[in-house]
């Protein structure tokens, strides 16, 4: 996902707004508690668990954003306040906390729908990754394993 949004950006020349920059830093966190879990490979059921907990909430951040996104593209236009400052000039000025305040909200930037692929904006094809991302990481950390041995001969 990081990578084509990179590309988007990149080559195709679409400016992501502050909830796409948002969305692309917790999918890359996601993406780096899912490379230490694979790193890892716990033998336990307990560690199995705790990585499946710890997946889930890492996909909750780009989830909620991406649905926040989504939300603020499903707006009537006009509804949502103008463009403010850049992200950039954001964190130069303000505190973080009040950044991330800001850019959760939205802005005008954020409604703006530059690219979709069958239908569908690149936030909400964000939003159904993490939830399918988050789904597969508790169906295969979070199920209770058991183990059969096969009797020896």
């Amino acid at each position: 996902m990081v990578a084509y949004a990179i590309y988007a950006e990149r080559v195709l020349g679409f400016e992501p707004c502050p909830l796409c920059m948002f969305q692309r830093v917790g999918v890359v966190l996601l993406g780096a508690v899912f490379l230490i879990a694979a790193l890892h490979r716990p033998s336990t059921a307990r560690g199995a668990r705790t990585y499946g907990v710890l997946l889930l909430l890492a996909a909750a951040f780009p989830g909620y954003v991406a649905a926040r996104h989504v939300y603020i593209q499903s707006l009537p236009f006009g509804s949502v306040p103008a463009c403010g400052a850049s992200l950039d000039y954001m964190l130069d000025v303000f505190p973080l906390a009040t950044v991330i305040k800001k850019v959760l909200f939205g802005a005008g930037e954020c409604q703006k729908i530059d690219w979709a692929f069958l239908g569908l904006s690149m936030p909400m094809w964000v939003l159904m990754s993490v939830i399918a991302l988050a789904a597969w990481a508790a169906i295969v950390n979070l199920r209770v394993r058991v183990v059969v041995h096969a009797p020896s001969q």
